[in-house]
C-alpha cells in the first residue's frame, strides 16, 4: 500500500470509530459543498451558507443563486449516500444527481437530469469552439462513451486509487452534461471508494486540496491526450491529492471528535440540564441557528428554560450571537470554535 493508500486506511479507521458520523461529520459535508463550487467560481463562504440556513438571507440576490448551488451539492452528495446501499453506481444513478444538483439553480435550464446532445467546450468567457482550451468528445458517440467508463467504474483493477484517478479524469473528458459537470466529477470520489470498501461510507472531501491548486488540477487534466506521459502525471498529482486530503481531513475529523467531547462535558457541567446535551447536538449538526429552530421532542423544556441555557452557553462563550435579535427578527447564535476549525481560521 502506497503513501496515499495508508492515509486514506488512517481517515477510514477514524470514520469506523465515529459513534454518530453524520452528526460530527456535517459541517464538513457542508464545508465540501462550498469548496466544490468555489473551484466552479461561486463566492459564499461557509458562514453564508449557515447564516442563510439559520434565516438570514443575503442582500445580493447573486449570493443566494451561489449558497443555492452550494446546498444542492450537498443534497446530491446526501442523495448518493443514502443511494448506494441499494443498488450499485450506474449511468442512471449519475443523471438522478445531475438532477439534484441543477434542480432550480442558474443550470436549471441546462437539461438536468440528461446526458447532453449538442457540442460543449470549456474555455475563457467569450471563448469559441475554435479557440477553446478544451474540446470533449461530439454528443453523437457520447452515450458509447459513457457505457465504457461504466464498465471501468465497476471492474476490478489491480490499484482502486490509480483507478479512481482515470475515473475521474474520464468523467472531466467527457463532459457528459451542458452543466455541472465538475461538481459531479467531484461527488464521484467518495462515492467509488465506499463502493470499493476503502471507505465504511461515502464521505471524503477532496475539494480543499483541489481548490488550492484549481490553475494544476484543470492544467494536469488538460493535458491528457497531448502530452507524453500526462496520465503518468496526472495519476501521481491525483494521489498526491488523495494522501494530502486524507491527512488533512483525519486531522479535521480527530479535531471535531475532541471538540465534541469537550464541550460535552463542559454544557451539563455549566448546567446541570438534561436539554444541554441535546441542545449541543443540534449546534453541531446546525453551527448556525435560532432558538425557535431547536426541537427537543415530546418532553420540551419550556421557552424560558431554553433561554436559560442558551444565556449560560453564551456567557460561558460556548456560543456567540451573530445576528443580534431585534423587533420580531430573531437572534442568530454561532457554535464558533466548530465553525472555526471547518474553515480552517477564525471567521467568528
Amino acid at each position: 500500500m502506497g503513501r496515499s493508500g495508508r492515509a486514506l486506511a488512517t481517515y477510514a479507521g477514524i470514520l469506523e470509530g465515529l459513534h454518530n458520523p453524520a452528526l460530527l461529520l456535517g459541517p464538513m459535508t457542508t464545508q465540501e459543498a462550498v469548496l466544490s463550487s468555489r473551484i466552479e467560481g461561486t463566492q459564499a463562504t461557509l458562514r453564508e451558507v449557515l447564516k442563510y440556513e439559520a434565516g438570514e438571507v443575503p442582500v445580493q440576490s447573486s449570493k443566494t443563486e451561489d449558497i443555492q448551488e452550494i446546498l444542492n451539492y450537498r443534497k446530491a452528495m446526501r442523495a448518493a449516500e443514502a443511494e448506494l446501499p441499494k443498488r450499485p453506481f450506474s449511468l442512471n444513478m449519475l443523471k438522478g444527481l445531475h438532477q439534484v444538483l441543477l434542480a432550480g439553480v442558474r443550470g436549471a435550464s441546462k437539461t438536468p437530469g440528461k446526458f447532453r446532445v449538442t457540442q460543449n467546450w470549456i474555455g475563457p468567457e467569450g471563448s469559441t469552439i475554435e479557440t477553446a482550451s478544451f474540446v470533449p468528445p461530439a454528443p453523437e458517440g457520447l452515450l458509447d462513451h459513457l457505457e465504457t467508463f461504466e464498465a471501468y467504474y465497476r471492474s476490478e483493477q489491480p490499484d482502486p486509487l490509480v483507478q479512481l484517478a482515470v475515473v475521474h479524469a474520464q468523467f472531466e473528458i467527457l463532459h457528459p452534461f451542458a452543466d455541472g459537470n465538475g461538481r459531479l466529477g467531484r461527488i464521484l470520489v467518495p462515492l467509488f471508494l465506499f463502493e470499493k470498501k476503502l471507505l465504511t461510507r461515502p464521505t471524503f472531501y477532496l475539494s480543499a486540496w483541489l481548490e488550492k491548486r484549481r490553475d494544476e488540477y484543470y492544467a494536469r487534466l488538460r493535458a491528457i491526450g497531448r502530452e507524453r506521459g500526462a496520465w503518468n502525471a496526472w495519476c501521481a498529482f491525483f494521489l498526491t491529492a488523495v494522501e494530502g486530503q486524507a491527512i488533512q481531513n483525519s486531522k479535521t475529523a480527530r479535531a471535531i471528535v475532541e471538540l465534541y467531547g469537550r464541550l460535552k462535558e463542559r454544557v451539563i457541567e455549566l448546567t446541570r440540564s438534561q436539554f444541554a446535551g441535546p441542545l449541543l447536538d443540534q449546534a453541531f449538526k446546525q453551527p448556525l441557528f435560532q432558538s425557535l429552530h431547536l426541537r427537543f421532542g415530546p418532553r420540551a423544556p419550556s421557552k424560558q428554560a431554553i433561554s436559560n441555557l442558551l444565556r449560560a452557553l453564551l456567557k460561558d462563550e460556548i456560543l456567540k450571537v451573530v445576528v443580534a435579535g431585534a423587533g420580531r427578527r430573531p437572534g442568530i447564535y454561532a457554535l464558533a470554535e466548530l465553525v472555526n476549525l471547518c474553515e480552517g481560521k477564525r471567521v467568528i
